[in-house]
């Protein structure tokens, strides 16, 4: 009999930050599992789609050095404005 194997993918799940990114009205995508790895994208959906392509390029970037795929960093943060004194700054107005 001959039979063809089906391999079968993993699927992995990593955490990403969306950031708005006010120039562009788009997204800028850090992956924290993975340093250096940001993206960018024109609205969500294409940020999204970005930060796919960029984990899975980097996941075979680590698989052909002979290294293992990382956990998923799922870091919690917070917003908060803090107040920073610079002395005596002269208005540009």
């Amino acid at each position: 009999m001959n039979r063809e194997k089906t391999l079968k993918k993993k699927i992995y799940q990593f955490t990403c930050h969306f950031i708005p990114d006010e120039e562009t009205s788009g997204f800028v995508v850090e992956v924290p599992a993975f340093p250096g790895c940001v993206t960018q994208g024109d609205n969500y959906q294409e940020a999204k789609e970005m930060a796919k392509e960029a984990i899975q390029l980097y996941c075979e970037t680590l698989l052909e050095r002979g290294l293992s795929i990382p956990k998923d960093e799922d870091i919690e943060f917070f917003k908060k404005k803090i107040e920073v004194p610079l002395g005596s700054i002269k208005s540009a107005h």
